[in-house]
């Protein structure tokens, strides 16, 4: 009996360790080509709007497949698409490295944002259905987000370090020995999650959401360049209103949608639904309008750039790490609040900041939104994984990560 307790522990905390891999390569594919721009513009070539779209192609399919990846995995089973995810990762990180244009590279960009789209969710629905109790949840989910948000706000300092000695293409090929480390742990140590018979994709609703995200990003990106009261930036905007009306009618009607609307009349899944929009919203845009003023104003190299977003990250990990027993002791809704007080408080100290802005004067305000946003993350995701029956997983799971094209839009527009 104490042999196969042994034995179920550790399999539990390796797919843990597994599931993290999967998201640290998501997350660190979103920050670290932040601080390698410049020099892929040097290399291959294009303007600063073209070269957006390195960052913005990623984004944009990782947004826009994410709700369906999330039923595909409650329909197939989780395990299974989270392998066929980091295979299309990899392959997708491979082809990055090796492009030969701009037009290859966000191509395979956009390859790697699908692949994104199905680790997110289905990682997340494997540690729901192996974590069943909600401290135990909690603690994992904690584990997994402090990996990936190491990896979020220390992408620029490991880009940093790899544009300085290998170059921008080594950036890409460091996710090969991490996914082939995590696909290895989940085929040996990973449970296949249920089926569920009643679940598919949803095409109208899937083309629907990749219009609307489409039209948001290329309507932000050109605003930048033309000005937001150019006719054709409007035609934008009202393209993804449209679209993005078409996908609530779509998703209220459809026999098999990929995000049910009645999920919602949880006052829990959405109000958790809707903090994650917000946070989401506001910590990565931070992230990449700070990698932009260290390295435009200050004149800060990719690895000082970097350094110099680590409070952040530091805040952040620390702040993963004991959240959930934190939730435990408070409740979810007083960590919650405080945590959101703390960075708003990280956010007032960062407001008229500029060029002549001394390094010191940011340290601490950096340090407490990184805390807040660690802090109110692994708990909503907690709560929002428990307030729906465990066959929802994977669209649960798929819904807190979809605040991810407001992100697109909030980098593109700086």
């Amino acid at each position: 009996m104490h042999r196969e307790r042994s034995t179920e522990t550790r399999a539990r905390r390796l797919t843990l360790v597994a599931m993290s891999l999967g998201f640290c390569v998501v997350q660190l594919d979103v920050s670290v080509v932040n601080v390698a721009v410049k020099s892929i513009g040097a290399s291959v070539g294009g303007g600063v709007s073209a070269l957006q779209f390195v960052v913005s192609g990623y984004t944009i399919t990782f947004a826009a497949f994410i709700l369906t990846a999330g039923a595909l995995g409650d329909r197939i089973g989780a395990k299974r698409l989270f392998i066929d995810g980091f295979v299309l990762f990899t392959l997708a990180s491979v082809a990055c490295g090796l492009a030969p244009s701009l037009g290859v590279l966000v191509a395979a960009r956009a390859i790697q944002g699908v692949g994104a789209a199905v680790l997110v969710p289905s990682s997340l629905s494997l540690l729901n259905h192996t974590f069943r109790e909600a401290a135990a949840r909690a603690r994992a989910i904690g584990f997994y987000l402090a990996g990936a948000s190491l990896a979020l706000s220390g992408g620029p300092l490991v880009g940093g370090v790899l544009i300085t000695v290998f170059g921008w293409r080594s950036i890409f090929f460091i996710n090969v020995p991490v996914a082939a480390a995590g696909i290895c742990l989940t085929a040996r140590f990973a449970r296949e999650t249920p089926r569920a018979s009643d679940r598919g994709v949803d095409a109208p609703g899937q083309m629907a959401a990749v219009a609307a995200l489409v039209a948001l990003v290329i309507a932000t990106i050109e605003g930048g360049v033309r000005g937001f009261g150019d006719p054709l930036v409007l035609a934008g905007f009202a393209a993804f209103v449209v679209a993005g009306a078409s996908f609530v009618m779509i998703e209220r009607w459809s026999a098999r949608p990929m995000l049910p609307l009645a999920l919602f009349r949880s006052r829990t899944f959405s109000s958790c639904a809707l903090i994650g929009l917000l946070i989401n919203t506001a910590f990565y845009g931070l992230i990449f309008v700070f990698s932009l003023l260290f390295q435009r104003e200050q004149h800060y190299s990719p690895l000082q750039t970097g350094l110099a977003l680590a409070p952040i990250m530091l805040g952040v990990t620390v702040a993963n790490l004991v959240s959930g027993p934190i939730a435990q002791r408070v409740g979810p809704r007083w960590a919650v609040a405080g945590a959101a007080l703390l960075f708003a408080v990280g956010c007032a100290g960062l407001l008229g900041i500029g060029s002549g802005t001394a390094y010191a004067a940011v340290v601490v305000p950096m340090f407490a939104l990184g805390v807040g946003c660690g802090l109110i993350v692994p708990t909503i995701t907690s709560e929002l994984l428990g307030s729906v029956d465990r066959s929802w997983s994977g669209v649960a799971a798929g819904t807190r990560a979809a605040a991810r094209p407001f992100r697109a839009a909030a980098v593109t527009a700086a």
